[in-house]
């Protein structure tokens, strides 16, 4: 589609005029939005990847003794681990669908492209990107709150380290601090019945020294952003996409099709 009503205007209008509306044709908001899907997708997905098989090092070397206590949560990982080779290849494809429409849409309001008018079909196709970007950023919301908790619980963890290094250093007394302990039972991690389960004192402050803890802390961090990115740019697919979708509506009311 060429940005002009006739394209032998183009050598009357110049290049300067043309590259003025196909500039306006550009449909910024959109282009912002898929930009910010990739690149929080790209830290959700891989970051959460490398972060999975971190956690199950992890617990497998410190708080899991027998393969049955983590057996269950080894499944999980992997599995989750296709899930999010999914989620890349689906969010790739969707972004590119959303950014041309917004291209028709923007278009089609603006009435950019001279006998280019929306049609029914392309109002009712707009009310479909709009419905599943509503669908999916309500989906999201819920990956998002999922994705803090191994955040939460390094968190936690961090910070019990820490007490523990404070009463090592003002009290002499080993058990102290011995009673201080993290427990990943608590947190869904291993079954009720795992041993140890828990990590207690000093063990639990080595623990915390580990560069298996911090990369794997750091790793989930930059996944939780990039769930946070990936909901932001779904937001902000929804604002232009719903309002384009409600000018084309209004004018094929208007009887401009």
């Amino acid at each position: 589609m060429f940005p002009v009503r006739q394209p032998w205007l183009c050598k009357a209008l110049g290049c300067y005029d043309c590259c003025i509306r196909c500039i306006g044709a550009v449909p910024y908001p959109s282009l912002v939005a898929t930009l910010l899907c990739y690149a929080g997708m790209a830290l959700f997905c891989g970051c959460g990847h490398e972060a999975l098989t971190q956690t199950e090092v992890l617990v497998e070397t410190y708080f899991a003794r027998n393969v049955q206590d983590h057996e269950v949560m080894d499944s999980f990982i992997k599995y989750f681990q296709y899930v999010i080779y999914g989620l890349a290849s689906f969010f790739f494809l969707y972004g590119i669908l959303l950014l041309a429409e917004g291209f028709y849409t923007t278009s089609a309001v603006k009435q950019t492209f001279g006998e280019f008018r929306s049609t029914q079909c392309g109002r009712c196709l707009s009310l479909t990107f709009v419905i599943v970007t509503y669908v999916l950023a309500f989906i999201w919301l819920g990956v998002f709150a999922f994705t803090a908790i191994p955040v939460f619980f390094l968190f936690n963890m961090e910070q019990t380290c820490h007490n523990i290094n404070i009463l090592a250093e003002t009290t002499p007394s080993i058990n102290q601090h011995a009673w201080i302990c993290m427990d990943a039972r608590q947190y869904g991690l291993l079954p009720w019945n795992a041993m140890p389960g828990k990590a207690c004192g000093m063990t639990l402050a080595s623990i915390c020294k580990t560069s298996e803890f911090y990369v794997t802390y750091d790793l989930f961090i930059a996944a939780f952003a990039g769930a946070g990115i990936t909901l932001l740019a779904l937001i902000l697919y929804l604002v232009p996409t719903t309002y384009n979708y409600a000018v084309l509506r209004f004018l094929g009311r208007k009887g401009v099709r």
